[in-house]
């Protein structure tokens, strides 16, 4: 049993997100790592956060660039704490997945770390866990 779940939305954004494989190893806190699109597989993707607290994780961070929807749906599903991990991708290089995750209407409640800052996403769920 995992405590963090870690969900991106392509297998492109694996490299993006893999800094807080490392620091989650150092720290001793277990963690999954899933590829599971907001936008391709919505319904696959809502079970595996739905369900992830019945499962033992403790907190999501979710990693997403352009439209970045996936942090928004995975805290629209869960009670669990969401951090959000915006992508430099783009255009805009990542500017407009620093304000997707970080204007999520209220009610439903997303961390928001830094661009590309998988390290910051790590580091604020190891200090959720009080690990």
């Amino acid at each position: 049993m995992a405590d963090v779940l870690i969900i991106v939305g392509s297998e492109s954004d694996k490299p993006r997100i893999e800094p807080a494989f490392e620091v989650l190893s150092k720290a001793g806190v277990s963690y999954e790592f899933h590829v599971s699109s907001a936008h391709r597989q919505p319904e696959q993707t809502g079970d595996l956060v739905k369900t992830a607290r019945k499962k033992g994780f403790r907190v999501v961070i979710a990693g997403a660039g352009l439209s970045a929807a996936l942090p928004g749906f995975a805290a629209s599903v869960t009670d669990l704490p969401v951090i959000g991990v915006p992508f430099a991708v783009g255009p805009l290089n990542g500017l407009d997945a620093l304000l997707a995750t970080a204007q999520v209407p209220g009610g439903v409640p997303v961390a928001c770390v830094g661009i590309d800052n998988a390290k910051n996403a790590a580091l604020l769920a190891i200090r959720i866990l009080g690990a």
